[in-house]
């Protein structure tokens, strides 16, 4: 009974495997980059890089119909030139970043949904808005390997730096150069991560996989090192999980997948040892006689 319910459906079809092994290499690469989006409170950028990535894609699929390289081709100029225009018009104007960023996020997504719509069907929309997991192939992959693969390691080399920024960004300046390397670096992960998760999750899905078990993690850690593993572990099951529930209900398989990481955030909110509603309410004794 368990084993027909929770690993029959890996077994006994590739592409259930492909869609596991596809969320597991997203949760690897994007859920510590959502960690970091969210202690340098720049949670919203993500999600206005994710709809940014959309008019790219979107021309690459009207010169080259549905090819990888295409698409992600587009997705990471789009993502690089709304990112560059945003913090060049809050630097020469008096809009603030997150204003900007709001502004070129809602003129890409409108344009992305129309460029979609003059060549493809409601099928092709669908596919770019909410993505198909369980129709990921070989060469995608592949590419969201290569990325989470690249982010591990660009993380591990500007790890303290990011740390530092994320605490001290005044004091960073003032003992290093490397404070604008890091943060240029971290925003083409974010671009990087955002485009590989587009194609397994849509332009209003990929974030979900990146913050949502990010923000989990910060209400059962306080150490940043443990949270970057509670928030993958979160994604890992968050896959799991989603998969397993979108197999026997009929659920989408993308929707199913942040749902159950919807789950996994509201049952932190309220029973996280770091904050969380219950341990608010009933804090325990911090001193003993």
């Amino acid at each position: 009974m368990l084993y027909d319910a929770f690993i029959a459906p890996f077994v006994e079809f590739d592409f259930m495997r492909r869609a596991l092994v596809g969320i597991g290499a997203l949760s690897l690469g994007a859920c510590p980059i959502g960690v970091f989006l969210m202690l340098r409170r720049m949670s919203l950028m993500g999600d206005a890089m994710a709809h940014a990535v959309l008019p790219g894609a979107a021309v690459g699929f009207m010169v080259s119909g549905l090819n990888l390289f295409a698409m992600t081709a587009g997705g990471l100029i789009a993502g690089f030139v709304v990112a560059l225009l945003a913090g060049l018009v809050a630097r020469a104007t008096q809009l603030k970043e997150d204003a900007s960023l709001a502004s070129f996020f809602l003129i890409s997504l409108a344009l992305g949904v129309t460029l979609v719509s003059l060549r493809g069907t409601n099928v092709d929309l669908l596919h770019f808005l909410f993505g198909n997991i369980l129709a990921l192939d070989n060469e995608t992959l592949t590419l969201i390997a290569i990325s989470a693969t690249v982010t591990l390691v660009a993380l591990a080399l500007v790890y303290r730096p990011l740390i530092l920024e994320c605490v001290d960004p005044n004091y960073l300046r003032s003992v290093s150069r490397s404070g604008t390397v890091a943060h240029l670096l971290f925003l083409a992960l974010v671009v990087i991560n955002l485009v590989s998760g587009f194609h397994a999750l849509g332009t209003l899905l990929a974030v979900g996989i990146m913050m949502l078990p990010a923000v989990t993690a910060r209400f059962w850690a306080r150490d940043i090192t443990t949270m970057i593993l509670v928030a993958i572990g979160a994604g890992l099951f968050s896959g799991y999980a989603g998969l397993v529930l979108s197999y026997h209900s009929g659920l989408a398989s993308g929707p199913a997948v942040i749902l159950v990481a919807g789950v996994l955030y509201f049952t932190a909110l309220l029973f996280g040892n770091v904050g969380g509603l219950v341990r608010q309410a009933f804090p325990g004794r911090h001193l003993e006689a």
